[in-house]
């Protein structure tokens, strides 16, 4: 016993990193990892079951849920370099992050996705995910059998155009970015510690449920998709459509971000701002009259 744990502390002494961006960075991948296995993993049971072993409902269900564990695992509320880039806009992160969080959220959700493929990959399986239903064998389209790159990667509905995906996910992006600033924000009803978790996972919910949105994950697996065998299409299919949800969500950042602050944030930071200093003032006014005392 007493030499097992020896040889545990002594991996942990080699293997512990301390450059805390790259701690932080790698955290995130693999809070995104949990949030797109187990999200496209509900996607993935769904459509290749034919709906038999899943709905619309345990998609939505099994995002929310992943997300927060995702958030438990890595300790970190970011899971998406929209949120990253709203702190950064806001001035409570630093630049530097993210780049290096996209890059590693992407990593993470990529790595997700092959994790998923993986469990369906044999040589019986793999015809779930390609088969002969579909045009040119590729099942991107809403129009095959089974759209199996949907599993990985967000892709619009026939009646959705390119200007109504774009506002779609725009505001579902505004949304989230309410909330979470709302969740983090310390001066307004600030939550519990351990329970952000919970409500970011409530938060993703819900959108899901009412929008059919979900912000967390595309870049990763549909560059995942083009390698794993459904080719470039992934990319130019509906008119270069992977544009939107990968452009859409950051001015959706914007705008939440913005009506967060104009409506709510930046009257409760003032208020506690004057609260802080009204008790500095006082303090040094207690500070003067003890002052005054010793003197005489």
């Amino acid at each position: 016993m007493g030499k097992q744990k020896a040889l545990m502390d002594k991996l942990v002494r080699t293997f512990q990193i301390r450059h805390m961006l790259l701690r932080q960075a790698l955290a995130e991948c693999l809070g995104t990892l949990i949030l797109v296995m187990f999200g496209c993993g509900a996607v993935a049971q769904l459509v290749l079951s034919g709906g038999s072993h899943g709905v619309l409902l345990t998609v939505n269900f099994a995002f929310g849920f992943a997300a927060t564990l995702g958030i438990l695992v890595s300790g970190q509320a970011n899971r998406t370099p929209t949120v990253t880039f709203a702190l950064c806009l806001l001035g409570r992160e630093p630049w530097r992050k993210f780049p290096v969080f996209f890059l590693f959220q992407t990593l993470g959700a990529f790595l997700g996705s092959g994790i998923i493929f993986g469990m369906y990959f044999g040589e019986g399986n793999l015809e779930m995910f390609f088969d002969d239903k579909c045009p040119n064998n590729n099942n991107s389209f809403s129009s095959c059998h089974n759209a199996t790159a949907g599993i990985f990667a967000t892709y619009p509905s026939k009646h959705l155009t390119l200007v109504n995906g774009f506002f779609d996910q725009m505001i579902g992006m505004a949304a989230l970015i309410m909330c979470i600033l709302a969740i983090v924000d310390p001066y307004n009803n600030p939550i519990h510690r351990g329970l952000e978790a919970f409500t970011v996972g409530y938060v993703v919910l819900v959108i899901g449920l009412s929008m059919g949105f979900n912000p967390a994950r595309d870049l990763g697996p549909r560059i995942f998709t083009a390698l794993a065998g459904w080719g470039s299409e992934v990319f130019t299919a509906y008119s270069y459509w992977f544009f939107v949800p990968i452009f859409a969500p950051f001015i959706g950042a914007v705008v939440g971000m913005t009506v967060y602050q104009l409506m709510v944030g930046s009257h409760v930071e003032g208020e506690a701002r004057e609260k802080r200093e009204e008790e500095e003032k006082e303090e040094q006014e207690e500070m003067l009259k003890l002052s005054s005392l010793y003197n005489q």
